[in-house]
Formats: C-alpha cells, sequence, structure tokens
C-alpha cells in the first residue's frame, strides 16, 4: 500500500508562503475594514461589495471573502441572502443589551485589576494613555483609535481571568458601530482621555468600587449617542413625505 499522498491531496496543498501571505491580506483587510466602521467612514447598512473590496485592496476573491466572514463573527457585518455583506446596523434593543453585558464584565474585571494591581502595572497603564493624549491633543482620531484598543485590552488583561478579557473584548467589537457615533461628538476625544485618568487614579487608590462605575460610565456616552441618531432617523423617515 503506498504511503504516498495522492495528485489530488497535492493539489489541494497550498504552499507555506502563499498561506501566510493570503492570511496577511485577510488580517489587513479586517483591520481597516474594522477602522472604517469605527471611525464611522463605513455607516451602518453601508453595502460591502466584493469586487469594490478587490479592487481597494488589490486582494484575491477568497481573502475578500474571508475577511467579510470574520467580520461577520465579529458582529460587525452581516449578510443577507441575494444582497451581500453590509454594515451591520444595530437596534437600539440589540445596543442596549449589549452593553449591559458590556457593563456586567468590564465592572467585574475593574474589581480584580482594583485587587491585584501593582504600582508598576499602573504606571504601565499610565505609560500606554500617554500615547492617548497625544492623539487627543492632536484631534488624531485615526492614532486615538489604536492607542483607545491598546489602552483597554492592556488595561482589561490585567484581570488575570483571560476568559473574562477574551469577552470583554468581544464585545467591545460588537460595539464598534456604535463606538463611531461618540467619536462624532465635540470633545469626545477629550473626555475619553480625561476618564482613562481617572480610571488610572482609581487604581492607584485601589478604590474598585470607583474604577467599576468608571468603567461602567466610559461607555455609555457612544451608546446613547447612537440610540439617539437612530431613532431620529426613523423618525424623519417615517415624517417624510412619500410620493
Amino acid at each position: 500500500m503506498s504511503l504516498e499522498p495522492s495528485t489530488q491531496e497535492n493539489e489541494r496543498r497550498v504552499p507555506a508562503g502563499d498561506a501566510r501571505r493570503s492570511e496577511s491580506a485577510v488580517t489587513a483587510i479586517v483591520a481597516r475594514l474594522e477602522e472604517d466602521i469605527v471611525l464611522g467612514r463605513l455607516h451602518p447598512r453601508e453595502r460591502l461589495i466584493e469586487d469594490a473590496l478587490i479592487a481597494r485592496f488589490a486582494a484575491k476573491r477568497h481573502a475578500v471573502r474571508e475577511a467579510l466572514s470574520r467580520l461577520e463573527r465579529m458582529g460587525l457585518v452581516e449578510r443577507q441572502p441575494n444582497r451581500g455583506a453590509a454594515v451591520r446596523a444595530l437596534t437600539p434593543r440589540e445596543v442596549e443589551e449589549i452593553y449591559a453585558v458590556r457593563e456586567i464584565l468590564e465592572g467585574a474585571a475593574a474589581q480584580l485589576i482594583a485587587a491585584r494591581a501593582t504600582p508598576a502595572l499602573i504606571d504601565e497603564f499610565a505609560s500606554a494613555q500617554r500615547a492617548h493624549d497625544a492623539a487627543a491633543a492632536a484631534k488624531d482620531t485615526d492614532t486615538a483609535f489604536r492607542a483607545n484598543i491598546a489602552f483597554h485590552r492592556a488595561f482589561f488583561a490585567a484581570c488575570g481571568n483571560a476568559e473574562l478579557a477574551q469577552a470583554i473584548d468581544h464585545f467591545a467589537q460588537k460595539a464598534h458601530g456604535v463606538r463611531s457615533f461618540g467619536l462624532s461628538l465635540p470633545g469626545y476625544l477629550e473626555q475619553a482621555r480625561d476618564e482613562h485618568r481617572a480610571m488610572i487614579e482609581a487604581l492607584r487608590a485601589r478604590d474598585g468600587e470607583n474604577l467599576a462605575s468608571l468603567c461602567r460610565e466610559h461607555i455609555r456616552t457612544a451608546k446613547l449617542a447612537y440610540i439617539e441618531a437612530y431613532q431620529r432617523r426613523f423618525r424623519d423617515d417615517a415624517s417624510s413625505p412619500r410620493d
């Protein structure tokens, strides 16, 4: 009995270099579209047309489709039969439910972080926040987005529970389309900066209750802005004259 793989199996194999390049392309597409959604360059219900994405990213069709699948699993994209992919538009009820879970998870993590944070770790958070400070001062929303993600991931990873930190990150990603409505508010970057600083000071004081409260308040601004915009849009649509 021959142990040599069949010709068909050999044809299905993808060279390691090609596989790495394909994965790199998918990762880059996901990161860019995720950022576009957060920063409001892509809007809820906006269609994501494969051919346009292939041209934009100079990518293969399979890489674009895999990127859209990953964004769908992240909760940022939805697909409908015969209509393709679009940026997911959350209803106010869905937003309330996502943020209720976020408040529970982040509040619990905050208590754990306050109980175990060392002075050295707190100094690391303060150092990480300086990148966000600089972006806020420059009103650089792109850099602020990336610095904010880095700050929060490092912050909640310090809770010491990897599953809890992963769940927090997952629900934060699901809310990316909501966060763009916060970024559109005047003074939002400065507000987020000040709230991060207050979280660090609560850690220095080892005040877990205050830290948990600050974490919950920190995420509510974008939620309220999104719900208000959603309700205003559909109220205006309902009141507009029809042909």
